[in-house]
């Protein structure tokens, strides 16, 4: 049932420069594309944590690989990279092109 919820919230198109985007989840975006972070939905702690780590709305990544099982993935972010488990992974909404996976 939170699946759907969450399927739900994920489809929003949005319209910017003349160009489509699409909101999704972090781990749903195609690998080796460069996104832009919209928001991080996480409690105190873990929004902090990110936010030393450069994981801040506005902030430009690319995500490199996803560990196959629902395994971590890989992000390069101001020129460092980082290992998100994919339940943190799926707290952080980005703007990528239309190749999200659903």
């Amino acid at each position: 049932m939170l699946d759907t919820k969450l399927k739900i919230k994920k489809l929003d198109l949005i319209e910017e420069q003349g160009t489509s985007l699409i909101e999704c989840f972090l781990s749903e975006c195609a690998n080796n594309e460069e996104i832009t972070i919209v928001s991080v939905n996480t409690g105190p702690k873990a929004k902090n944590r990110l936010a030393n780590l450069g994981i801040v709305p506005g902030e430009k990544i690319i995500k490199k690989k996803a560990a196959p099982f629902k395994g971590p993935i890989e992000i390069f972010v101001k020129g460092s990279s980082l290992v998100l488990g994919r339940g943190l992974a799926t707290n952080i909404i980005v703007k990528c092109n239309n190749r999200c996976n659903f």
